[in-house]
């Protein structure tokens, strides 16, 4: 079953009881009267305000990736990850219902009915689809053909469905290149999809020998592709030159324009917003290390342009005294105060000042230091693609990949950057300000 289509049926039945679960609610609390207009009449006023809190609860529930088919499985990660979300969502919906009391209604009994109701229903559907969403109807076969000689990349991506059966693949064959023969036998039997190394020409001896048995029964994807959809970035070491002109050549006609605009309004909304918080952080710097407390440095834009990027100092006036390095997660240049705004992000606040300069976005790759993309170009192929668009205080990369702090942090996060420049659209940019701003709360930088 495509994965998409599961993620889909999880969201309705998510929805379906959620729905369910307050209409039975109402009925336990107000069925006993037998008076359908008292049923009625409460169900009419729960209606709204419960609908605020279910949009809200499904935003939850994508936060803490229970709509990300890897982790429809029944683990202890999935069960406690599950378990709090619950608590987030009740706790969520006890402060909109006693502070924001707009809807006139205080529902005591009725949410705890609901939410027990809820937890009861959602471990039932979430653990019967998870049980099942591996064997409901017969796992889609894959023939894998392998580059000749060993690719990391594909092995993990083998390892992974093996150990993750309910995405609802099977690896049924795999063979390398050269098994021509081989190949020509397989392609008699039966499988689903067959996956290619992109690195194929179009007139190489399997691609001719695919064609000449091709019966139409099996979709044929090359490996780039399919491992974007499993792994949501791709895979560094399978692009050629050529992958880039099919995919990244093409301009965003509307989408460009528009998050120009939308990055310029809500830069300078929020920075009216949050000057109080700006001047307390400011002061406190000030006073609890030397230096000043406002960082500047040179970092890299688009097109490889530099520019002064603007943060709060966290760390020690001299930290750098013995030239530029990778900042760790426990860094011991940074101040006490500093590992403070650090793990809340408020050391980015400065930032706001590059979006309405028009040095960064709110959304892009991580902007570096030119001192390492010299390093890194000669290292990574294809680092300097990440410069075709402007870099952003957030990205794809940051809420997928730890901090990266090596050569091989920032070949991995490069993978999610490309995948982001692919796949770049205001939904996917409203995601991942969603999944930033629950970082401020979950995960150090």
């Amino acid at each position: 079953m495509n994965l998409k289509i599961k993620t889909f049926i999880i969201f309705i039945g998510d929805t379906v009881i959620l729905y369910g679960s307050l209409v039975l609610a109402l009925l336990i609390r107000y069925g006993a009267e037998n008076n359908f207009y008292v049923f009625s009449s409460n169900l009419t006023s729960h209606l709204a305000p419960f609908s605020l809190i279910f949009a809200v609860w499904v935003i939850v529930f994508y936060l803490t990736d229970l709509y990300d088919p890897r982790n429809f499985k029944n683990n202890i990660n999935f069960f406690k990850n599950f378990g709090l979300t619950l608590l987030i969502n009740g706790f969520l919906a006890v402060l909109f219902f006693y502070l924001i009391p707009i809807y006139g209604i205080t529902p005591k009994t009725n949410l705890l009915i609901f939410l027990i109701i809820f937890g009861v229903l959602s471990s039932l559907w979430r653990y019967l689809f998870n049980y099942f969403s591996g064997t409901i109807g017969s796992p889609e076969k894959i023939l894998i053909i392998k580059p000749e000689l060993q690719n990391i990349e594909v092995e993990n991506l083998i390892n992974f469905i093996n150990h993750n059966p309910q995405l609802g693949y099977k690896i049924e064959y795999q063979l390398k290149e050269s098994s021509l023969v081989e190949l020509e036998t397989i392609l008699t039997k039966k499988f689903d999809i067959a996956i290619i190394p992109t690195h194929l020409q179009e007139k190489s001896k399997i691609t001719k020998l695919m064609y000449k048995n091709f019966s139409g029964d099996y979709r044929v994807i090359n490996f780039s592709e399919f491992y974007e959809l499993i792994f949501k970035k791709v895979p560094l070491s399978e692009l050629e030159e050529s992958w880039f002109f099919e995919n990244l050549i093409k301009r965003k006609i509307f989408y460009d324009p528009l998050k120009i605009l939308s990055d310029l309004i809500m830069s300078l909304i929020l920075f009216f917003v949050i000057i109080p918080i700006s001047l307390i952080i400011f002061l406190i710097i000030k006073l609890t290390s030397k230096g000043p407390a406002v960082y500047k440095q040179i970092r890299t834009g688009k097109k490889e342009k530099g520019f002064l990027l603007y943060k709060f100092r966290t760390m020690y006036q001299d930290a750098e005294k013995q030239g530029p390095q990778w900042a760790g997660e426990n860094d011991p240049r940074t101040t006490p105060i500093g590992k403070i705004l650090r793990h809340s992000h408020l050391d980015e606040i400065p930032q706001l000042i590059n979006i309405i300069k028009g040095n960064i976005s709110f959304v892009g790759p991580r902007p570096e230091r030119p001192e390492f993309i010299s390093l890194l170009k000669e290292k990574i192929p294809y680092y300097e693609i990440r410069h075709l668009i402007k870099p952003g205080l957030t990205g794809w990369a940051q809420i997928n990949y730890r901090y990266g702090s090596s050569i091989e942090d920032a070949y991995e996060k490069l993978q999610y950057d490309i995948y982001y420049l692919k796949n770049r659209s205001f939904i996917l940019d409203f995601l991942i300000i969603l999944k930033t701003i629950k970082s401020v709360f979950s995960n150090p930088k």
